[in-house]
């Protein structure tokens, strides 16, 4: 039988069985001579067929001091009847009267099947014991966050290996030792659960200086007696050194980048590059908003340059002269989020700077918060968010002087928030809140005429950076890269440049240089989608070699289905003007029907 499933087992598999029913008036004798033809056995007294007593075998000795007429019942411990399916923690947990007295196991009908002496009860609750310590302990040992269990007086009891290595204390030192005399005061979290009995989950701590730890805490109880508490501790200190290096790495690169970037106009929107109608309406509306200080909502897919359309807000406001601060909504751990946003008092909570530290929001005074990622804000600081938002005013953690809010607030998102408040992931009343403005920035793939423009742009920054000459483009690549939809937008355009400069040969690049856009044209050629290539103009003389007008709509359709209906973009790529294309388009009677039918990717492109 399994030690560590002792406890659930049945309690009438632990007991011997009746191998020897006494009357309940039978003397010492007659045990006596029970025993003498046979090995000691323990006895029940019956009474009409009801147990009443148990003599054990284990008082075989005692038998011997007896007189023979006194009756066995006068030095038998009392019977016990319980169910013989009953597990043994629920015997001993609802018959534990603290008398002694010996269990009697019966079946259904009631009839008495088995003992379950005082003796054979201490040894099976001694081995569940012991084996219960060892699982107790093999779990402690084999997680990787330091566990400590400390008893009702604060003496630890447990502390296992990642304890030790974490706060470098062996176990030899702590164990029975009180957990006070080696952290100071208000630093145990464990002790506090001995004081609060309420269990805590995920709770960031810093026991010590140079420890950050995320804690789970809970009391040890039974029948609402505390016994002592434990706590899982996970150390979180070289994630949040980190953070700090990785916060400090990208406030002093935009330093750089501001002051190595050439300054081409006094436009604030000059670095959004970009010509197409999408653009620039988008464009004109943020210059409109950018003199105000209205809350503005930026969305679009990742990487189309919410960000940078957020700095050029700020670039071209009244507070320019102020900070730009961003704050990436879902890069920050929910429990370090609220001290992010809103700083802390000094002596706030354990192992907090002694000056305090200024939020986010104190920072970006003067000046302009960036809500980067807004749409992964969990819905209970949403809560807190929008206080600030209508308050115009907020609190440091342990603070009580209330602060004015004196930024401008410019959130962005690649979720649809409409979508995300319907299904109730974020709150409409702060949707309603950010929604004052809203910019909502057009995928790449919607304006591919502005692919050029970029990719120029791309090649003379990368070539800088690596200290190459700038390529040429062929045209055949230009063409690709138009052609390819870019699920990734700006960013992955930027970075599939940034990779051929890198990698490439001599002083051109070519479609074999971006091997992005040859696997999707690859994909797009084996589905049965051929790509139109870029064409010169037809000759002068176009009717002795213009193609059959089937063959001619179908390569029309396929440039139109590969920039997505836009007609600029489309022309560019047969070669040919908008005005011819629109003119073919009518002799060959083709419609918006033709190649809205069967756009490529249109199953997997994600709304903005």
């Amino acid at each position: 039988m399994s030690a560590l499933r002792l406890f659930a087992q049945p309690v009438g598999n632990l007991a011997e069985p009746i191998r020897l029913m006494l009357p309940a008036d039978a003397p010492v004798s007659r045990l006596r001579s029970e025993w003498a033809e046979r090995q000691p056995v323990s006895a029940v007294l019956v009474d009409h067929g009801t147990p009443i007593a148990v003599f054990p075998a284990e008082w075989t000795l005692l038998l011997q001091y007896l007189p023979p007429t006194l009756p066995v019942r006068a030095v038998s411990l009392p019977a016990c009847r319980v169910a013989e399916t009953l597990s043994l923690e629920a015997v001993v947990h609802e018959h534990a009267s603290g008398s002694s007295a010996a269990y009697v196991t019966v079946d259904d009908t009631g009839n008495p099947t088995g003992i379950l002496t005082p003796d054979r009860l201490l040894r099976a609750l001694r081995d569940g014991a012991l084996a219960l310590s060892a699982l107790v302990h093999a779990m402690a040992e084999t997680t990787s966050d330091a566990v400590t269990v400390v008893d009702a007086a604060g003496r630890v009891v447990l502390w296992n290996r990642a304890a030790e290595t974490i706060y470098r204390i062996p176990k030899r030192d702590i164990i029975g030792q009180p957990i006070a005399s080696f952290f100071p005061a208000g630093a145990i979290k464990v002790l506090e659960q001995l004081e609060q009995r309420v269990p805590v989950r995920r709770l960031y701590h810093v026991p010590r200086p140079d420890r950050h730890v995320m804690i789970d805490a809970a009391p040890i109880e039974r029948d609402s007696e505390l016994l002592g508490a434990v706590a899982f501790e996970e150390d979180i200190s070289d994630l949040v050194r980190l953070r700090n290096e990785l916060s400090a790495a990208q406030s002093h690169l935009r330093s750089l980048r501001e002051a190595i970037t050439p300054v081409r106009s006094d436009d604030p929107f000059s670095a959004i590059r970009g010509r197409s109608p999408l653009l620039k309406q988008v464009v004109v509306m943020a210059r409109k908003v950018a003199a105000t200080d209205a809350t503005v909502l930026i969305t679009g897919e990742s990487g189309v340059g919410k960000e940078l359309f957020a700095q050029a807000l700020h670039r071209a406001s009244r507070r320019a002269k102020g900070p730009f601060v961003a704050l990436n909504c879902a890069a920050i751990p929910v429990t370090l989020f609220e001290s992010e946003l809103f700083g802390y008092q000094a002596g706030a909570f354990t192992g907090a700077e002694r000056s305090g530290k200024p939020g986010k929001l104190e920072l970006a005074r003067g000046g302009t918060l960036f809500l980067d990622e807004i749409g992964d804000l969990p819905l209970e600081l949403q809560a807190k968010l929008l206080r600030v938002l209508q308050e115009r005013q907020f609190y440091r953690i342990g603070g009580t002087k209330p602060l004015p809010l004196e930024a401008r607030i410019i959130a962005a998102t690649n979720r649809r928030l409409d979508e995300e408040v319907a299904a109730g992931r974020f709150r409409a009343d702060l949707y309603y809140r950010l929604n004052v403005v809203t910019l909502e920035i057009p995928p790449l793939r919607e304006r591919p005429e502005d692919i050029p423009e970029l990719v120029q742009a791309f090649l003379f920054e990368c070539a800088s950076r690596y200290d190459k000459p700038v390529p040429v483009l062929t045209p055949e690549a230009l063409a690709a890269l138009v052609r390819y939809p870019w699920p990734g937008n700006v960013r992955q355009l930027r970075n599939a440049v940034e990779r051929a400069i890198i990698l490439m040969d001599g002083n051109t690049l070519d479609v074999h240089h971006f091997p992005d856009v040859v696997n999707h044209a690859t994909a797009r050629n084996e589905e049965g989608n051929p790509i139109a290539p870029l064409s010169a103009p037809p000759p002068h003389d176009a009717s002795a070699t213009q193609p059959p007008a089937s063959e001619e709509a179908a390569r029309i359709v396929a440039a139109l289905r590969t920039t997505y209906g836009n007609k600029s973009a489309a022309a560019r790529l047969l070669g040919i003007s908008r005005g011819t294309l629109y003119n073919r388009l009518k002799a060959l009677g083709l419609s918006e029907a033709d190649w809205k039918g069967g756009l490529p990717h249109e199953s997997s492109r994600t709304k903005p």
